[in-house]
């Protein structure tokens, strides 16, 4: 471990122990290992963890997830173990990005997403401090998904199937994106809730992006009067399923996996009552984020 000065989610922690996120491919020994779990019937969030409808004059879609990222883990053995203080085991690398909101952002060119049932990141359990672990904090960055939408041509309503590709992490520098067959250009931070929609109808592909209203991603932590997350920031919350041990002296290694709530995550204002997302309508996302995690491991 080595000390270092890093900033998160829109403030500065000092001094906190980080494990580099380099990983010797060829290191051998019982590792820590965590896998993405896609889970459309899993329970719907809100930020203080708790079960959540539908807004009115909102309407909301469980989206097709193809790919997810994170950048940032941290185990916690206490519910008032306060953010970085816990065992934190990974960081992604961030770029200095300095505009009127702020000055770091997660690096996207550096990120890895991955799909359903995919490794994102392990480690030698060797480098993990030993100890019992109540909770799981996983700070998410981007996704993509397939989503069901609905336009009118000629007087008449057509359905079709597009792609979305979202930025949910707290800051994100972005040069560039694919969201499916296309890709757009940025070159510039965006901050939370930053999103580009593609599709393809009888042979013509159309795609554009936009901006959620700021504090619009749900980010679900049960923990907010114990031990708050700041502000705009991306770190989801939740408990083991059981406490996670590590004694030091583990043989084999231990898989984490942490099944997260698609649930209806993609949310939309209404212009149009029908539950279809219609952006043609004017109907703009307003809710991107996960609803939720349940952590288990073995």
């Amino acid at each position: 471990m080595k000390t270092k000065f890093f900033a998160l989610c829109g403030f500065v922690m000092l001094s906190v122990m980080l494990f580099s996120c380099k990983k010797d491919e060829n290191e051998t020994g019982p590792k820590i290992i965590f896998k993405m779990r896609f889970d459309s019937t899993q329970q719907r969030l809100n930020n203080l963890g708790q079960p959540a409808g539908i807004p009115a004059g909102n309407a909301a879609q469980t989206p097709d997830f193809n790919k997810l990222s994170a950048h940032y883990i941290e185990l916690a053995p206490t519910a008032f173990t306060a953010l970085g203080t816990g065992e934190v085991l990974y960081l992604a690398p961030e770029v200095n990005a300095p505009n009127a909101q702020f000055t770091t952002a997660i690096d996207h060119a550096k990120c890895t997403p991955v799909g359903n049932n995919e490794t994102f990141f392990s480690m030698p359990i060797k480098d993990v401090t030993p100890g019992t672990y109540e909770w799981l904090r996983v700070s998410l960055a981007y996704q993509n998904y397939d989503l069901k939408y609905a336009f009118e041509y000629g007087g008449q309503t057509f359905y079709a199937t597009g792609t979305l590709a979202s930025f949910i992490g707290y800051n994100t520098y972005i040069t560039s994106y694919q969201i499916n067959q296309q890709s757009i250009t940025v070159n510039a931070p965006k901050l939370q809730g930053y999103w580009g929609f593609e599709t393809t109808v009888a042979g013509f592909t159309t795609k554009i992006d936009g901006q959620a209203p700021s504090g619009a991603i749900t980010v679900p932590n049960p923990l907010f009067s114990s031990s708050p997350i700041p502000s705009g920031s991306c770190v989801v919350t939740a408990a083991f399923t059981q406490p996670l041990v590590v004694t030091g002296n583990e043989t084999e290694d231990i898989v984490v996996t942490v099944s997260i709530s698609t649930n209806k995550s993609f949310e939309w204002n209404e212009v149009v009552t029908d539950g279809w997302y219609q952006p043609d309508k004017g109907e703009v996302p307003v809710d991107m984020g996960v609803r939720g995690i349940v952590p288990s491991w073995q």
